[in-house]
């Protein structure tokens, strides 16, 4: 019943075929270079842990759509060993309040912070960890983005061996004092991302496609409890979503569109670098294509057949030019381009699957 819930707040809040409508201006993924740390780091929601002074912090985050500014100031830190991937987050609260205590519940009902990770960056099979300020988790497996027919989430896969912890700075739930905050800390096990036991995911000097999302609700207090704000129709207020890689819709289910974390073999405190891959900016032109598509089949009923009808303008990359095709058949299409990169082909189907030939 929860997980149908969670379906339908998505269909419901984006309910074209496309998903959402899209943003007029192009936006970059965010990039971030997460060191190795050789010291043990201890789970307990503190931020002065050594490793953590020498990492640093990220952009603030910025809101969804990545057009305002947050009320409240979020930031993360990231490091790895052979083991875990570290995230610290720090999120300025002056009302740190939650009511979940059970996990798997539909966490988001609380403020709470968000990961999400597609470890190969191909938009399927990807993980989604919700936590609130009582550190009470939910923990999904997506195997394609809602926009896509057929899509099935896991809400009984358990991200074993996870460890998590909350500091409040202020008092959690009590509305008689203002607070400043909360830190959650967390270590991910790499062997919960696994797909065989000898399968080896440690992304050494790799990256991964990752954003992180917090929800915030405007609230009321009644007899010294807190909840989400209603408005005079007894409907809940929406919920603000505050970003580190903005996405230019309110929907975190677009892969194509989150950040890159590049984790460097370097030890903390060291300094790499890392630019985004050149092809990947060619098959951000292509699922740009893709969504248009969905919008072309929203409006049409069926796929437009040349690319003049979903695109008018030259597509380029870093100045060269693109000559992207498009060819239909019997159960949707495909969208072919040879990169001027690396000459390879790529092509996006109909269910947003890129192959590179």
């Amino acid at each position: 019943m929860q997980l149908q819930l969670r379906l339908l707040v998505i269909a419901t809040f984006c309910s074209s075929l496309l998903g959402c409508a899209q943003p007029s201006k192009e936006l970059i993924p965010k990039q971030y270079i997460a060191y190795k740390t050789a010291k043990n780091i201890v789970i307990d929601g503190d931020e002065s842990d050594a490793s953590w002074d020498k990492a640093q912090w990220s952009d603030a985050f910025i809101d969804i759509e990545g057009v305002n500014k947050p009320k409240y100031n979020t930031k993360v830190k990231i490091l790895w060993d052979d083991t875990y991937f570290y995230i610290l987050a720090k999120l300025e609260e002056p009302h740190v309040w939650a009511t979940l205590k059970q996990r798997d519940t539909i966490i988001f009902y609380n403020n709470d912070f968000e990961v999400f990770i597609d470890p190969d960056g191909d938009t399927f099979n990807y993980y989604e960890l919700e936590i609130n300020a009582l550190n009470t988790a939910w923990d999904l497996f997506i195997n394609k983005p809602y926009r896509e027919e057929g899509n099935v989430v896991l809400n009984d896969w358990t991200l074993t061996g996870l460890k998590s912890a909350v500091k409040v700075n202020g008092t959690i739930n009590n509305p008689n004092d203002i607070d400043k905050g909360w830190v959650l800390e967390m270590a991910i096990p790499w062997a919960a991302y696994k797909t065989s036991y000898f399968h080896d995911n440690v992304p050494r000097d790799r990256f991964w496609r990752v954003d992180f999302s917090r929800v915030n609700w405007q609230h009321t207090i009644t007899d010294g409890r807190y909840a989400r704000k209603k408005d005079a129709n007894g409907k809940f207020l929406p919920e603000y979503n505050w970003v580190w890689s903005p996405m230019g819709v309110i929907n975190m289910h677009e892969p194509e569109k989150w950040g890159y974390v590049y984790f460097s073999s370097k030890e903390v405190g060291a300094k790499d670098s890392f630019d985004i891959p050149q092809d990947d900016k060619v098959k951000w032109e292509l699922y740009s294509l893709y969504r248009r598509q969905k919008a072309y089949f929203k409006t049409h009923e069926s796929w437009a057949t040349s690319i003049d009808s979903i695109s008018k303008e030259p597509i380029s990359v870093d100045g060269n030019l693109l000559k992207p095709s498009l060819e239909n058949h019997k159960t949707g299409y495909t969208i072919s381009v040879k990169s001027p990169f690396s000459n390879k082909t790529l092509i996006i189907k109909e269910d947003g699957t890129i192959i590179s030939k």
